[in-house]
């Protein structure tokens, strides 16, 4: 997989951008002035990220996924996205009341939204969706095809459309993650 060079990189203006950082050259950014990306970062093929996001260190974003930063996107240290996940930070209002398209005036559309955050150590499967204003806490794994709606709580594995609690998480990569440092 061919990856931008540091010199493509550099280019690209971004707000921020550690070292060791991986961009496929089939990946799209949108306004990476409002992107921030830490060090040990790899996105994939046909990635889409756009708006305010903010990457951490030791992150992987696999191929297909989508990142939609509107009202902003945080992954802390130690976070990924499997293949196909789409991350959302706005929502349009379907209820008939107003038009939706990023192509119709702003005064006719009713957009809203919030931060998502994603908390150091958790893992999302292939395929879920996550919703805007929601905050996925620290050492959360989520399972394969799973719709993310509200917030959920630290070391647990939830799954599903809705997404519902599994069991706990076990936390020896706390264990692990000593001996990066």
């Amino acid at each position: 997989m061919p990856f931008l060079s540091e010199e493509e990189l550099k280019k690209m203006s971004f707000k921020r951008i550690g070292c060791n950082v991986l961009i496929s050259d089939k990946a799209s950014i949108y306004s990476p002035e409002t992107i921030e990306i830490g060090s040990n970062v790899r996105i994939d093929d046909f990635c889409i990220l756009s708006g305010h996001i903010m990457l951490g260190s030791y992150i992987h974003i696999s191929a297909y996924s989508a990142l939609y930063g509107k009202f902003g996107i945080e992954m802390e240290d130690f976070t990924g996205l499997s293949p196909r996940c789409t991350v959302f930070s706005a929502s349009d209002d379907f209820s008939g009341e107003y038009m939706i398209s990023p192509m119709v005036p702003g005064k006719l559309t009713n957009v809203t939204g919030g931060k998502v955050k994603i908390k150091r150590f958790t893992q999302i499967g292939a395929g879920t969706v996550i919703l805007p204003n929601v905050t996925l806490n620290e050492g959360t794994a989520i399972g394969a095809m799973s719709l993310i709606k509200n917030d959920i709580p630290e070391w647990e594995i939830h799954g599903g459309c809705p997404a519902r609690f599994i069991k706990q998480r076990k936390k020896d990569i706390l264990h692990l993650y000593g001996t990066i440092k």
